[in-house]
């Protein structure tokens, strides 16, 4: 079977920081044009995407259950949740704002923890199984990664927008934080993911095949 050689047999190895292909036998461990580490693999990359993973999943119980925002509308005010704040939202015929703040906070914060939980057991176990469809969803999850803040941003927008107006007034709660961190640990968590374990499986079963054709 023809294939195209692998960077490890052409002793190449991808710097992260600027994206040149190094000489292995060259520089082994620091990049000639930018000087950052060099590394075949991310280091301890299953370990940190895990750990990262774990603490998220656990932050994101208290970001759901504690309110995120006050609401004062003509003296009386109330804490909301992020649910319950998108049913009041939605209620008001704000249904954008609610199909935001849903979306950033409910939709993408469980795809991100399915998608990486799909990739972290599927690499464990050395699967090859559409593994070129897990490289289009660990960038997937990459893209969306970078709108799961939209959710604080709305909350500050809104705050702001009520008490220019003179509605009312509008105060952050605990239950914002911990979204925050939700947040910022599945950023850390697909960031340590190193997506080329993914075809780590594959180079065997090719060479299988060609030992089996001769």
């Amino acid at each position: 079977m023809n294939r195209p050689p692998l960077a490890s047999e052409l002793n190449l190895v991808l710097c992260h920081a600027c994206g040149k292909a190094c000489d292995a036998r060259v520089a082994v461990h620091h990049c000639d044009r930018c000087g950052a580490p060099l590394h075949a693999r991310k280091p301890d990359s299953l370990t940190r995407t895990w750990a990262y993973l774990i603490a998220s999943l656990v932050f994101y119980v208290p970001a759901n259950l504690l309110p995120v925002m006050n609401t004062k509308m003509l003296g009386s005010g109330d804490d909301s949740t992020i649910m319950s704040g998108v049913i009041e939202f939605w209620s008001h015929g704000a249904w954008d704002i609610a199909l935001i703040i849903f979306i950033a906070s409910i939709a993408v914060p469980a795809t991100k923890f399915v998608a990486l939980g799909l990739l972290l057991v599927t690499v464990q176990r050395g699967s090859n199984w559409a593994q070129k469809e897990r490289s289009k969803l660990y960038r997937f999850v990459e893209l969306i990664g970078y709108w799961s803040m939209l959710d604080v941003i709305v909350v500050a927008l809104v705050a702001a927008l009520v008490k220019f107006q003179a509605l009312g007034d509008i105060e952050p709660r605990p239950g914002i934080l911990f979204f925050g961190l939700v947040v910022v640990f599945t950023m850390l968590a697909a960031m340590s993911f190193d997506p080329r374990m993914i075809w780590e499986s594959r180079q065997p079963e090719e060479c299988t095949d060609e030992v089996s054709s001769h």
